[in-house]
């Protein structure tokens, strides 16, 4: 007799002692429609990649050992497995040991098929030949998958050659994450929780160790505002056109949606649920927008609206393939049993970084900072909704509209309160406009009729809701007498997305347009008239950068090595992602080595008169320094021959308010080894006081320990902090460590220095290159893996971005926490009094 579907697969497993799923799907792709696929990274005995494909209400399935890749040239191996059950799917977690298969599994893409030649899955599985294009998170275009002649079980998976050329990383490589967790199989090995870590970056912030419920949640909401500005302390995001919704997940393991009106839309978006559910925290409140994205790529209300109102499992199982949503989380109002809503804005989008993948169905809503009007001109001229304004200092006000979030659209917009109507003529004589109303301080404010932009079905629905809401009086002001005999008055319960060409001093709509009803709003959320007396703060024009001419790049810069002047540039491109935190809004201190580290170098920190109006520049008592908010601009910077990047420890929006205080371990003539057990015993001392502190090295022969400040010191309280600790520990080791400063009174020791703290002071920002033979960078490093036999000089330009390719930056952080310095100093006192 023959197998039946997923024989195979059942025998190779116990389901009492494997968590994998055992059972199938009821919900299959229908003919002619899109089918899904997943791809999943797992760590079994070898190392592979699992790419399934869903054909005939199964997971045909192919194990490929070196994972896709995106260069047509590259063929790789994909052996035919047995089939997986639908829900396979979503398993993400660990197979134990002694099972088929033992080692950790994580959905490292997944998206939706089709075969491009109009073949059925089946039979292109029949033939052995598929002509697939996939939307997939991570993988996109056209891949061939075809069975090898005289092989049933194996196949060659490629990508086939498109206009577009490929990506300069493998996605295998440059995104090892899952799209769900955000973890890579090592971390799910290890424990795959990030509840601790978040925990104690939330207590470190000052967050309130409080159980919010979700379902009494209300969102903060945005005023209105009339034009775009631009502005230190703000940060600017994308306006999505999508629903408001709060995703939660409670320490019981229960998920759960909410739109604004608190409604729970758990069962009408169940890949954002099982998304939420898969985050490496047991307990947190996302706030964000649900989106479908249109064909450009951009958030559409009227691709979403195909998805809204389905509530039947069938009818939302197929509405996942045909209409895939995101969820764009743009803060985190709780996280780990703390309540984040006093902290600034700033830090709760650094801690929703930490906790949502890089790629998946949960996005980081990204923001730019402080140039808002060059943002809103990119917006517009892209055809997208607008742009949301923030004020980076702002809590989290629950329920409230707030001035420290303001929305600009681009096509100005307004969701009103529908107060009533007034019959028409002709085919309109039902229905032929509606009365709108502003939300007011003291109740709803007139804003006008709208008569255009409805068809006959919008017509026809809008008169049988609004038949069922009429009442006698009218539920708001500023009506005027002409219209009481005539209009229709209704209970203020629906609210309509109005487009709009102005509004006139007394509130009333110009050139008004009915764009659709907004089902998710009660009157309540309605706008209020874009207010003209409190302009924000005045603009700031900023320039777009134009194509940047690179020059000398085969320039030898270490002729040692062999390196160029083009080999420096291309380590700080491939490195952007993890230095641009360290230099965002910090003023750098340039050295420029025009013909290599072998020529003549000099300082620059005022910024020349030819530097082109894009590039920013910050001026600081008479000095303007550089300012790298974009890869642009340091490209720019990198190409004047600067090759180290010394920042200041504060940014130029607070420049007397440090992020951090420095210990520099200095060991002129001492050994590495030295270093090392100075900067142990610092670990030492301040691990058991729970201070969150960071070492990395100085890329030369030394380490820098970092404590994080968030601004709460000043640079003189930041170099005093870090005499203290100076101090104490050349006095608990004083056969290593001083902090004698001539070179000559050293003696051969550590010379731990504190004078790096101070308004100007520097150092090397963290994966900044350094001017010695062998292009050393500074690096990050875990405190584990500092030891003696780890020399830095092994951390250079070539293989740092590799090093960091599948491990997280374990200096981050510095960014997002805060030392308590009042306790740190008064549990040190006695330990000063005995030593002393």
């Amino acid at each position: 007799m023959a197998d039946r579907p997923l024989d195979r697969y059942r025998r190779k497993r116990d389901p009492a002692s494997t968590p994998e799923p055992f059972e199938g799907s009821p919900t299959a792709a229908g003919a002619g429609s899109e089918h899904s696929f997943v791809i999943q990274q797992h760590a079994a005995r070898r190392l592979h990649w699992d790419v399934r494909l869903e054909i005939a209400g199964v997971l045909v399935s192919w194990a490929v050992p070196r994972g896709p890749s995106v260069d047509p040239k590259q063929k790789r191996l994909a052996v035919q497995t047995e089939d997986h059950p639908l829900a396979y799917a979503d398993f993400e977690g660990i197979i134990p040991a002694g099972n088929y298969g033992a080692g950790a599994v994580i959905v490292w893409d997944r998206g939706t098929y089709h075969c491009v030649d109009g073949v059925d899955p089946e039979q292109a599985l029949s033939r052995g030949k598929f002509d697939l294009e996939l939307h997939g998170y991570k993988l996109r275009g056209r891949w061939a998958l075809v069975r090898m002649k005289g092989s049933g079980q194996q196949w060659l998976l490629f990508k086939k050659a498109e206009a577009a050329p490929p990506p300069r990383a493998e996605p295998v490589a440059s995104q090892p994450q899952s799209i769900f967790s955000g973890l890579t199989v090592q971390e799910l090995q290890a424990g795959g929780s990030r509840e601790g870590e978040l925990a104690e970056q939330a207590r470190v912030a000052g967050a309130v160790r409080r159980q919010l419920d979700p379902s009494a949640l209300a969102p903060m909401l945005a005023e209105s505002a009339e034009r775009a500005f631009s502005g230190t302390g703000w940060l600017f995001e994308l306006k999505y056109d999508g629903i408001r919704a709060l995703a939660a997940r409670t320490g019981d393991g229960r998920v759960r949606l909410f739109s604004r009106t608190r409604r729970d839309i758990t069962a009408s978006f169940p890949e954002i649920a099982g998304a939420v559910r898969h985050l490496p925290c047991a307990d947190f409140i996302l706030d964000g927008e649900i989106v479908a994205l249109d064909r450009r790529g951009a958030s559409s209300f009227e691709c979403l609206q195909q998805r809204l109102g389905k509530a039947a499992a069938a009818a939302v199982a197929r509405a996942q393939l045909e209409t895939p949503v995101l969820m764009y989380v743009f803060d985190l109002p709780a996280v780990a049993g703390y309540d984040l809503r006093r902290l600034p804005l700033v830090r709760r989008k650094l801690l929703l970084h930490r906790l949502l993948p890089p790629a998946g169905t949960l996005r980081f809503a990204e923001h730019l900072e402080s140039e808002g009007e060059a943002f809103f001109q990119a917006v517009r001229e892209h055809g997208l909704e607008g742009v949301i304004a923030k004020r980076a200092d702002s809590p989290y006000s629950s329920g409230r509209r707030s001035r420290a979030w303001l929305k600009l659209k681009v096509l100005r917009s307004a969701d009103l309160a529908i107060v009533g109507w007034l019959p028409g003529q002709g085919a309109r004589q039902q229905l032929g406009a509606l009365m709108l109303a502003w939300r007011g301080e003291a109740g709803l404010r007139y804003a006008g009729n709208v008569g255009t932009g409805f068809d006959t079905r919008t017509l026809a629905t809008l008169r049988a809701q609004l038949e069922r809401i009429r009442c006698a009086a009218a539920a708001f002001d500023g009506s005027p007498r002409a219209l009481a005999r005539s209009a229709r008055l209704v209970e203020p319960r629906l609210v309509a997305e109005i487009r709009y060409a102005a509004v006139t001093e007394s509130g009333m709509l110009r050139q008004p347009v009915f764009l659709r009803l907004r089902p998710d709003k009660h009157a309540g959320d309605c706008d209020q008239m874009p207010q003209r007396t409190t302009a924000p703060p005045p603009p700031v024009a900023v320039a777009p950068a134009p194509a940047l001419h690179l020059s000398n790049l085969d320039k030898v810069f270490w002729p040692q090595d062999g390196y160029t002047k083009g080999d420096l540039l291309r380590y700080y491109e491939r490195i952007w992602p993890l230095i641009s935190p360290y230099l965002y809004d910090r003023p750098i201190v340039l050295t420029r080595y025009p013909d290599g580290i072998a020529g003549k170098s000099f300082f620059q920190k005022n910024a020349p008169e030819f530097v082109p109006d894009w590039v920013r520049t910050c001026r600081i008592e008479d000095t303007d320094y550089f300012i790298c908010n974009d890869l642009d601009t340091l490209r720019y910077v990198i190409n004047l021959g600067c090759i180290p990047l010394h920042v200041w420890s504060a940014r130029s929006s607070a420049l007397d308010r440090p992020d951090w205080a420095v210990v520099d371990l200095d060991p002129k003539g001492a050994p590495f080894a030295a270093v090392v057990r100075v900067a142990k015993h610092l670990h030492q001392v301040l691990e058991p006081l729970q201070v969150p502190h960071f070492v990395k090295t100085s890329g030369q022969d030394g380490l820098h320990l970092l404590l994080p400040l968030a601004g709460s010191l000043t640079h003189d309280e930041a170099k005093t902090l870090a005499e203290v600790l100076a101090r104490l520990i050349a006095a608990e080791l004083p056969d290593l460590a001083t902090v004698a400063r001539p070179l000559s009174e050293r003696g051969g020791k550590v010379y731990i220095d504190f004078l790096q703290n101070g308004f100007g002071k520097t150092i090397a920002a963290p994966f900044s290159a350094r001017p010695r033979p062998g292009a050393p960078v500074s690096t990050p490093l875990g405190w584990r893996e500092l030891s003696t036999r780890l020399p830095p000089a092994r951390f250079t330009i070539k293989t740092v971005p590799t090093r960091f390719r599948q491990r997280a930056d374990p200096l981050r952080a510095v960014l997002a926490t805060q030392a308590d310095v009042h306790a740190v100093l008064a549990a040190l006192k006695d330990r000063i009094g005995r030593t002393g």
